[in-house]
């Protein structure tokens, strides 16, 4: 099964509350934070979402 870690990268002060939701779902909530998720294309696609707010800093297979 493929992973991704994604790190928090920006602060969800002062954005939009779907935003702050899609942080959430990714198990992110504090800046610096890191999280290895299933690469999946729903993943995929939250982190699409809020590129200001997170980066994929490794991808494994």
């Amino acid at each position: 099964m493929a992973t991704i870690v994604v790190k928090q990268i920006g602060s969800p002060i002062r954005r939009p509350a779907i935003q702050r939701e899609t942080l959430k779902g990714l198990g992110l909530n504090k800046m610096n934070r890191t999280r290895e998720l299933e690469d999946t294309p729903s993943i995929r696609g939250m982190v699409a979402k809020i590129p200001h707010l997170v980066t994929i800093i490794e991808e494994k297979s």
